[in-house]
C-alpha cells in the first residue's frame, strides 16, 4: 500500500489508516514532493514528475505491485503514477479532490472557496512567510463540516512543519502546475480509461458524490462512497468511518 497525501497535511495525515493496514501489508507513506520532511526541489511540481517520484521510491524499496490510497493533492499524483504505471497497481482509491483536465473540472475552478488555486508567486510567498498558521487555518476551517475536528495539535504539527524553508513555494507550486497537469491528464486519459478497482470517495459536505462522477470519465470500475457528516478532511472529521469504508473495498477486492 502506498499513502499519498494532499495538501495542508503531509504523510502523518494517515496514520489511523497506516495503523489499520499496516497490521496485513507492507505499508508505505512518503511526504510528496517539497512537502513534509521531503526535499524542496525549486521545480518538478507537475503531478507527472512527482508520479515518477512515486515510481522511483517503489524501485528503490523494491516493490512491484501496490495499491494507492491517495487523498487531495495526492489524488493527482496519484492519477499521474497509475496512468502511467498501469501494470503496477491492484486498485485505486481517491479522496475528495478533483484531478486537473478530468470531469466538470472548469466548473470547479469557478467555486469562490477555490481561489487559492491561483494564488502563489514570490510576492505571495512573502505575505505568509511568518503567517503560515494563519493562512493554513482558512483551509481547515472552511472545508471542515466542523473546524474543531482539526485539532490544535494537528494545527501546530502542519504549520510548523509548512514554516519550514522552501514549504510554503513548493505548496503554491503544486497549484501553479494544475495547466500543465490538465494537459498531461488529458493525454493520459487519451491511451484509454483506467480498469482496475476504483474506490472514489467523497466529503458528504465536501467533494460528495463529485468524486465518483469525475472518476467514472477515467476509469471503468469504480465503486462511489459518500463519508457522512465530513468535510474535506476525512482522516480528521471521520476517520473510523474513513477507515472502514477503505477496508471494506480493498478486502472485498482481496477476496
Amino acid at each position: 500500500m502506498i499513502l499519498l497525501h494532499g495538501y495542508g497535511e503531509t504523510g502523518d495525515m494517515w496514520a489511523p489508516l497506516a495503523s489499520e493496514l499496516v497490521r496485513d501489508h507492507l505499508v508505505i507513506v512518503p511526504d510528496i514532493r517539497g512537502l513534509g520532511l521531503s526535499g524542496k526541489p525549486a521545480t518538478g511540481y507537475d503531478k507527472k514528475t512527482q508520479g515518477e517520484d512515486v515510481a522511483g521510491l517503489l524501485d528503490a524499496l523494491k516493490v512491484d505491485g501496490v495499491d494507492v490510497i491517495a487523498h487531495d493533492i495526492g489524488n493527482m499524483v496519484g492519477y499521474a503514477f497509475v496512468a502511467e504505471h498501469r501494470d503496477r497497481v491492484r486498485r485505486f482509491v481517491l479522496m475528495d479532490a478533483p484531478l486537473p483536465g478530468i470531469g466538470p473540472w472548469d466548473e470547479i475552478l469557478k467555486s469562490p472557496m477555490l481561489w487559492h488555486f491561483r494564488f502563489g508567486g514570490p510576492d505571495m510567498e512573502r505575505l505568509v512567510a511568518g503567517r503560515e498558521r494563519i493562512y493554513l487555518d482558512r483551509f481547515w476551517n472552511e472545508f471542515s463540516a466542523d473546524p474543531r475536528r482539526f485539532t490544535e495539535a494537528d494545527r501546530r504539527h502542519y504549520a510548523k512543519l509548512y514554516a519550514l524553508p522552501g514549504a510554503m513555494h513548493a505548496g503554491f507550486a503544486q497549484f501553479a502546475a494544475f495547466d500543465q497537469d490538465a494537459k498531461d491528464n488529458q493525454a493520459f486519459l487519451a491511451q484509454g480509461k483506467l480498469t482496475m478497482p476504483v474506490l472514489a470517495i467523497g466529503g458528504e459536505k465536501s467533494f460528495g458524490s463529485t468524486m465518483a462522477m469525475v472518476m467514472r470519465v477515467t476509469a471503468t470500475n469504480v465503486t462511489e462512497k459518500i463519508i457522512p457528516d465530513a468535510g474535506h478532511w476525512l482522516m480528521e472529521e471521520q476517520p473510523a468511518a474513513t477507515v472502514a469504508t477503505v477496508r471494506t473495498f480493498l478486502d472485498a477486492g482481496s477476496s
